[in-house]
């Protein structure tokens, strides 16, 4: 098979052998792999592969038909349509995958939408509702709004009957922010110099960085949080512990990649009962910044790295 590996902190496409199945897996071909952050990350060397994972192909979300069962899978069939959130080698035009991982492609959403939803929407469902515990009424910043993780707390948050505010410098994207929440819900959509006046915030989602995000703090009301996701502008930055202790906020740092097994099996049972049919009864979209097929991956990393994006960067066969 092909797959996307890591040379030497860049990217190459090269043969390999195609994965060997463990009785609990399912061999997928691939028909669409997101791009996430994670993938860059892991190619300068700060974010490897957890164990058990390939340790140079990057990709952390899937989907395709499944191919082959391993000897323990039950409840999966041959050509099923499935997508899943894994912790590596999804750049890959096949991947093993464990069973209890898998996540129904519904038949309205394309390959390219399913293979940009698992991470983008497990992070935003995991972070806003197990976490941050978002109730109707809530108001919520996400900070750089307009990836795919962000379009996806943007709608998570807004189906959640939050008051939303979503903070991105390129004004061009505004409108296609604010169109986002497919009933009833509404998008404030901001440059970062106006999120000062659209407080005070139940909940802050940072998913820049920076050595300025925990500055926000002083915009929480009393009792919030504020949820490190993303740190691509910076991974350090100072806080002045004190506005954390006279606003009694909580500051909650997240990431899926490195939890154990049985963490990722009961997240992705939760995406399958509680995410999975909104994106069914299109309440929530996947947007598609771009796609590229597999030989023109080095087109889709520089669209991934490049600012202005709307939505996911999707590979494809």
């Amino acid at each position: 098979m092909r797959a996307v590996t890591i040379v030497d902190g860049r990217f190459e496409l090269q043969k390999r052998p195609d994965p060997v199945l463990r009785p609990d897996q399912v061999l997928i071909g691939t028909r669409g792999a997101g791009l996430n952050a994670a993938d860059l990350q892991q190619a300068r060397g700060d974010y490897p592969a957890p164990a058990g994972w390939p340790a140079d192909i990057p990709g952390l979300e899937v989907s395709g038909e499944v191919l082959e069962l391993g000897s323990a899978v039950r409840d999966v069939r041959v050509a099923d349509r499935v997508m899943a959130l894994v912790g590596g080698g999804g750049h890959a035009e096949r991947i093993a995958v464990p069973a209890d991982l898998l996540l129904p492609v519904p038949g309205n959403i394309s390959w390219e939408q399913a293979g940009g939803f698992p991470e983008a929407f497990s992070t935003a469902w995991d972070a806003l509702v197990t976490q941050a515990g978002i109730a109707a009424g809530d108001r919520v910043l996400v900070t750089g709004a307009a990836g795919g993780i962000g379009t996806a707390m943007v709608q998570i948050a807004a189906v959640s009957g939050a008051d939303v505010v979503a903070s991105v410098r390129r004004t061009e994207l505004h409108g296609k922010i604010a169109s986002l929440p497919a009933e009833n819900g509404r998008v404030d959509v901001v440059t970062p110099e106006g999120e000062v006046d659209c407080g005070p915030f139940d909940i802050i989602v940072e998913l820049v960085g920076g050595e300025n995000c925990l500055d926000r703090v002083k915009l929480l009301r009393t009792g919030g949080r504020l949820l490190i996701v993303g740190v691509q502008g910076g991974m350090t930055a100072p806080l002045k512990m004190f506005d954390l202790m006279l606003k009694r906020a909580r500051l909650i740092g997240t990431t899926i990649r490195g939890r154990s097994p049985a963490e990722k099996a009961l997240l992705a049972h939760r995406i399958r009962t509680h995410v999975v049919p909104l994106l069914a009864q299109e309440r929530i979209q996947v947007p598609i910044e771009a796609t590229h097929p597999f030989q023109a991956y080095d087109d889709a990393y520089a669209r991934l790295a490049a600012p202005g994006k709307f939505g996911k960067v999707v590979l494809t066969p």
